[in-house]
């Protein structure tokens, strides 16, 4: 593959449009093609800024229905005095709107169901490079035994690792994963036909109960904490079959 080319398939392997079969040769050119490689770093970086920028999110529909009312009341009044304090209240109104809505971006979301510093592009993203050919384990073993110790050494903590396969989660293995620039662990589960990840990293807050399921490209996500751990478990299974798998983890 030719630098010429590169660029048409790295936005195609960026946005997972590439085959499996391309995207491998595509990434057997990063081995050894640092133009690429450097073109590729900035390209998730731009893209992974503007993700947290949450630039997409929408003022909620009863706030606009707010403000609209108080527009119009606006309105109202000051068209009974005359027409260029009419449109003096209009500015103002707009005004109101503009801040308010700009304010309303910037705050948290409350309605969040992952985590505060990952969005739910990249981990769709992580699940998805997941499930190409040679992606899905870095350790294949269903025994809880081989693949908790395999992360010694590899990360900074030890992620809880366990086989719930009497349950119908059977633990095929584990692997490395990144989301944000943070190296996570990620636990491979299988639900009759369906992978499931469990993204695992250490976090300082504290527990919080499983949040209400989100949903993204046909997959579906349940995100929790517990003793020292953030968890999200991602799949394009029911979301009550994620639920009950968090709460084998939460036992």
């Amino acid at each position: 593959m030719s630098c010429e080319q590169s660029s048409t398939v790295l936005h195609g392997y960026l946005d997972n449009e590439l085959d499996a079969a391309r995207a491998s040769d595509f990434e057997r050119h990063l081995e050894s093609c640092r133009e690429c490689t450097a073109a590729l770093d900035i390209e998730e970086s731009l893209r992974a800024s503007l993700q947290r920028g949450g630039l997409y999110e929408r003022a909620p529909s009863a706030l606009r229905e707010k403000i609209r009312s108080e527009i119009k009341v606006a309105t109202r009044a000051e068209a009974a005095k005359n027409t260029a304090s009419a449109w003096r209240w209009l500015a103002v109104a707009a005004a109101i709107l503009l801040v308010t809505g700009m304010a309303w971006l910037a705050m948290p979301s409350l309605n969040k169901t992952t985590p505060s510093t990952v969005t739910a592009a990249e981990l769709v993203d992580a699940h998805v490079r997941s499930l190409q050919p040679g992606h899905l384990t870095d350790v294949a073993s269903t025994d809880q035994h081989t693949v908790k110790p395999w992360f010694d050494g590899k990360l900074d903590f030890i992620p809880p690792v366990k086989d719930y396969s009497d349950e119908g989660f059977t633990l095929i293995g584990g692997r490395l994963d990144a989301l944000n620039g943070q190296n996570v662990a990620a636990l491979v589960y299988q639900r009759r036909k369906h992978y499931i990840n469990v993204f695992v990293w250490p976090t300082t807050d504290a527990d919080t109960p499983i949040h209400p399921p989100g949903s993204r490209r046909g997959f579906n996500w349940v995100h929790w904490r517990h003793n020292g751990m953030e968890f999200c478990a991602m799949s394009d299974i029911s979301t009550s079959d994620l639920h009950e798998l968090a709460q084998l983890f939460n036992q």
